[in-house]
């Protein structure tokens, strides 16, 4: 059994704690937390708890590491991994800044320690499966794509100062996972034209965000994403990953081709039986997947990665594209201004 430990005893800390209690050929060997509710965490799955990542690193009970601590400490923590020689799955966001995540990848690639990041929706099955469908051409060329994220976060969850703060709004703390999946699916964004609002709630972070991609390879797509709307589009309300969430039946992406589009996570392929054509019949086709736990693939991938047996499937560097596209569109809405996305 490949020994993991956690680093941050938070809600998704936790999560990934039972993940790897729960997975296959990996073990829960640690939870690394200073903060007093990290003992419970650490007692429910008769583990140590240490209190930081230097004691882990002399207790020696830990072949990889999960860093699931507050984002402005991923850099550090992530540096000090590889300074270990142990493989590090970061959390999303993989820094809070563009220049970080570019030192903690390089740092990985050039000492030979495996660097993931932690965008489990790409282990995700269904994920899998529509990929495999846009890699075999059941689409076609792909033209255009559509990521919605709409939702309501309570009142009380603004009770915490931070959330009402620079940083903190759902263009980084949600859209980033939109972004990942969509630059899965077509490729690498260029450029960002994007446009923000705080005009309901009025605090200092945006509440809305409506934001046009633009693809390496042409194609060109939109994503909106907003926190102050009671709507059933979104990831957290459609996939049925997390139990939390209240699951709505709908789709939130759509990814169209030349001879076929796709609505996630559905996962419904509409084609024409015959001519393509707006004015032939047009059907769908509902795909079979399953609904295993993504946070236990991932953690069962990670055990492999840090086994050697195979890369990480989402790299430091796929988390570092991804939180590039999420820069140039905090810098295109405050500017008013097209922006290149440079990783």
């Amino acid at each position: 059994m490949t020994r993991l430990a956690v680093v941050g005893a938070g809600l998704i800390g936790s999560r990934h704690a039972a993940a790897i209690a729960a997975a296959k050929g990996v073990e829960l060997s640690a939870i690394v937390d200073p903060a007093p509710g990290a003992a419970s965490v650490a007692a429910a799955h008769g583990v140590p708890l240490l209190p930081d990542l230097d004691a882990l690193f002399d207790a020696g009970i830990a072949e990889g590491v999960f860093l699931a601590t507050p984002n402005q400490l991923h850099a550090e923590g992530g540096l000090a991994c590889i300074a270990a020689g142990l493989p590090v799955l970061v959390e999303k966001p993989l820094t809070s800044d563009v220049a970080s995540g570019r030192r903690l990848v390089e740092a990985g690639e050039a000492a030979g320690v495996p660097v993931a990041t932690g965008h489990h929706r790409r282990h995700n099955p269904l994920i899998a499966r529509a990929r495999a469908l846009v890699e075999d051409g059941a689409l076609g060329r792909i033209a255009t794509v559509h990521g919605t994220t709409w939702f309501m976060k309570p009142d009380d969850y603004f009770e915490a100062d931070w959330r009402r703060r620079k940083g903190a709004g759902p263009v980084y703390l949600n859209l980033i996972h939109d972004v990942d999946l969509l630059q899965y699916f077509c490729g690498p964004v260029a450029k960002v034209h994007a446009a923000e609002s705080n005009a309901i709630r009025g605090n200092e972070v945006e509440e809305t965000a409506a934001i046009l991609l633009t693809f390496a390879n042409g194609v060109l797509g939109t994503v909106n994403v907003c926190d102050s709307a009671v709507a059933p589009w979104s990831w957290e309300l459609t996939a049925r990953e997390n139990p939390a969430y209240p699951a709505t039946g709908e789709d939130c992406y759509w990814i169209a081709g030349t001879h076929g589009s796709l609505s996630l996570p559905n996962l419904a392929l509409w084609q024409n039986p015959g001519k393509r054509s707006w004015w032939e019949p047009i059907s769908a086709t509902r795909m079979v997947f399953d609904f295993t736990d993504p946070l236990i693939l991932q953690a069962e991938q990670f055990g492999r990665v840090v086994r050697g047996e195979e890369p990480p499937l989402v790299t430091g560097r796929d988390g570092l594209a991804a939180l590039a596209v999420i820069e140039a569109v905090k810098a295109s809405a405050a500017s008013g201004q097209t922006v290149e996305v440079a990783v």
